[in-house]
């Protein structure tokens, strides 16, 4: 009787209980606005009346980052949502849970931190 081997596939990393953290292909897919004010859709932030974030404030765009990071459940959320370098810039100060971090770093090196010098 033949074996045949599954490949191990990575680990399935989640944002939230029963939530499996959604992570873009490429950080050049990720096209949405830099700079502006950006309205996100009811499903991906419910927590305010006001969905609104100006980008022009820091931690407005820090928060609107980590809200899409956390709550996407499509591709989309991130193309339309999310900008590759503002994504890399922010990412040392982003609040984000561990794996949404882990997933994020495992598939872009841009967003590891770098690596301790030997003493």
């Amino acid at each position: 009787m033949a074996t045949t081997q599954v490949a191990k596939s990575r680990p399935r990393y989640q944002s939230r209980p029963g939530r499996l953290a959604v992570v873009a292909v490429s950080l050049a897919d990720l096209s949405g606005p830099a700079e502006g004010t950006v309205e996100l859709p009811l499903r991906l932030f419910w927590s305010s009346p006001d969905r609104t974030f100006d980008l022009s404030i820091p931690y407005m765009l820090r928060s609107l980052y980590e809200t899409v990071l956390v709550e996407a459940s499509r591709p989309e959320d991130l193309s339309t949502y999310l900008d590759g370098a503002t994504l890399v810039a922010l990412w040392p100060d982003l609040h984000l849970p561990k794996g949404v971090r882990q997933a994020w770093e495992e598939r872009h090196r841009a967003l590891r931190p770098a690596a301790v010098p030997a003493a």
